[in-house]
């Protein structure tokens, strides 16, 4: 359970805020957004002009103003793109210091103007755990990570071995000390990124999506954190699309952005009377409270939910895409077994959702079907032929797979040669590969990005150009892991429907840890734990075992709850 912390403090009233902003407004220079200054390549940024034509770049942000006091927290929400990760840019300096761009308004640090602050000396105030642990990890080993920043700031050694042994000790991080980050998953990724920023003791906490890419037991290790921060007086700000867990936690204020703007900034109880619950993803009660009609919600939730299963059963066949026969797997001939005879069918028409902790295995398991990993025993079978036997060319032209991190994926120049690549070397014919990439382009909403560079673009919006990337590509099973992270409520769902609409998709399995994703979008659920199968069946059949549920780090979410229990009253 977590509980409110109490939030008094011994300062003095009249204390300045921990942060302030006033006024702030930033618009990116006509270059690729996000480019750092040393790249020399100029390119309009496009619009409705004429193709190619140089114009004004629009505002990221604009008339930013907020205070938030030592110890309070505030939730940043709003839908991709729509500026929240720039304005953590220009708290911690990257804006302007790295992205250059026009500036303007004050932010104010400790009762301190920002604007002739280093980087190196705002890096004492201000602490940033991105949202992609890919871009902040750069040890080889989580201690070595952890060290990076108080080294860079000549922390005398002792201090250092002492600040990083508390910092392992308060994230339950000890058993990893001398593992390789690289060979970690992206959860506790996420929580040693989240350990380099807690060590480093900043006054201002900022983090960017934290709860992507974590299963429960994470989750209440940083909600913990967090309140522990809180109560030592620490000011968090916390950007996050999964609006329901942060509200757990009682933000202070919330601010809500659309289209570089502010268009509110109050309580949580208030935010949840006027945010929009299709744009924002709200807890089930509070969408059917702001609902003209809340029998249709229940209906458009409940019922498809219900009767899918047996819909899909009935439309479908038994005729296996993807087996999986007696897997197992060890990265070493003599490490540790990752995977333990694991056996399933996929079978054409079915969508799936594997579940399971951090570490449980999930990515190495989808990357047996690719033929990026080999079983060490048993074996994988794609149509009725064993992997070993196949190329991984000849596997990419059948199975797609979505990375968690796009920065994994993303290369090419723009965004339409990033959709043209994989059609190109499965030798598309001209038509084919125009009407593919432009149909995976509107599908994901990245039509208006074509001519911009891939890596420009906020994590969300190129999580949206990887998966469009693989579906260009028409291939029949697609794999994607955890494809809604960096997504507003919008975005998800649209993508999410196509996927499932797509007649020549034979099948899709996707690895998350969103528990309403796959209530809303499979028939059948595949647990893993500790690199062993341990439930496999009917989304609402698997997740109504609250100690199944708790042994595997699963959060019941407030649509699960709901479900289960009008599925208790329909059976009354």
């Amino acid at each position: 359970m977590v509980t409110h912390p109490d939030n008094t403090r011994d300062a003095s009233q009249d204390a300045p805020p921990a942060v302030a902003v006033k006024g702030l407004s930033f618009r990116y220079r006509a270059l690729d957004e996000e480019s750092p200054p040393s790249k020399k390549i100029r390119r309009a940024v496009p619009d409705s002009s004429a193709a190619g034509a140089e114009v004004e770049p629009q505002y990221a942000i604009r008339d930013i103003s907020f205070s938030l006091a030592h110890g309070e927290l505030l939730l940043i929400a709003g839908p991709s793109g729509c500026g929240k990760s720039t304005l953590l840019k220009c708290l911690n300096g990257l804006i302007p210091h790295t992205f250059r761009g026009e500036l303007s308004g004050e932010i104010l640090i400790e009762g301190r103007s920002a604007a002739g602050m280093s980087l190196r000396e705002r890096a004492r105030y201000i602490g940033t755990m991105l949202q992609d642990p890919e871009k902040q990890i750069v040890g080889s080993t989580v201690e070595q990570e952890v060290a990076f920043g108080l080294e860079n700031l000549n922390v005398p050694r002792a201090e250092i071995r002492r600040r990083i042994e508390a910092v392992l000790q308060r994230l339950h991080l000890e058993a990893y000390r001398q593992e390789a980050t690289f060979a970690l998953s992206g959860g506790q990724r996420q929580q040693v990124a989240a350990a380099g920023v807690l060590v480093m003791q900043p006054s201002i906490f900022l983090f960017d999506e934290p709860f992507a890419n974590l299963d429960a037991r994470a989750i209440d290790e940083l909600e913990e954190l967090i309140n522990g921060l809180r109560a030592e007086g620490r000011a968090v700000i916390i950007v996050e699309h999964r609006v329901e867990e942060t509200l757990k936690l009682r933000p202070d204020k919330v601010l809500l952005m659309r289209d570089g703007r502010q268009v509110f900034l109050g309580d949580g109880q208030s935010f949840l009377e006027v945010a929009d619950p299709e744009q924002v993803k709200l807890p089930i009660e509070a969408t059917l409270r702001r609902a003209a009609e809340p029998r249709q919600v229940v209906e458009q939730l409940v019922r498809p939910i219900v009767t899918r299963r047996a819909a899909m059963a009935e439309a479908g066949t038994d005729e296996p895409v993807l087996v999986f026969q007696d897997v197992h797997y060890r990265y070493e001939a003599d490490g540790e077994e990752i995977l333990h005879g694991i056996s399933f069918k996929v079978r054409r028409g079915e969508t799936i959702a594997l579940l399971g902790p951090n570490g449980a295995g999930k990515t190495t398991l989808v990357k047996q079907a690719l033929g990026l990993l080999r079983p060490t025993a048993g074996a994988v079978f794609l149509y009725g032929e064993d992997t070993r036997r196949l190329s991984v060319a000849q596997l990419a032209a059948r199975i797609g797979y979505v990375f968690q991190s796009p920065g994994a994926m993303l290369f090419a120049p723009t965004v339409q040669k990033e959709l043209s690549f994989g059609p190109e070397n499965l030798r598309f014919p001209p038509e084919r590969l125009q009407r593919a990439v432009q149909r995976a382009a509107e599908a994901l909403d990245v039509a208006r990005f074509a001519e911009r560079s891939p890596l420009s673009l906020s994590f969300g919006q190129q999580k949206r150009v990887s998966i469009a990337s693989v579906l260009a590509m028409e291939s029949r099973i697609l794999l994607l892991d955890e494809p809604t992270a960096g997504q507003d409520y919008r975005s998800y769902i649209s993508f999410m429907e196509h996927l499932r609409e797509l007649p020549e998709l034979d099948a899709l399995l996707f690895i998350t840890h969103d528990l309403d994703l796959a209530l809303r979008y499979t028939q059948r659920v595949l647990l893993l734990k500790d690199g062993h199968l341990v439930a496999d069946g009917a989304p609402l059949e698997v997740l109504a075992d609250q100690t199944l549920l708790e042994s595997c780090n699963l959060r019941p979410t407030s649509l699960l709850r709901y479900l289960l229990t009008e599925c208790s009253r329909s059976l009354a």
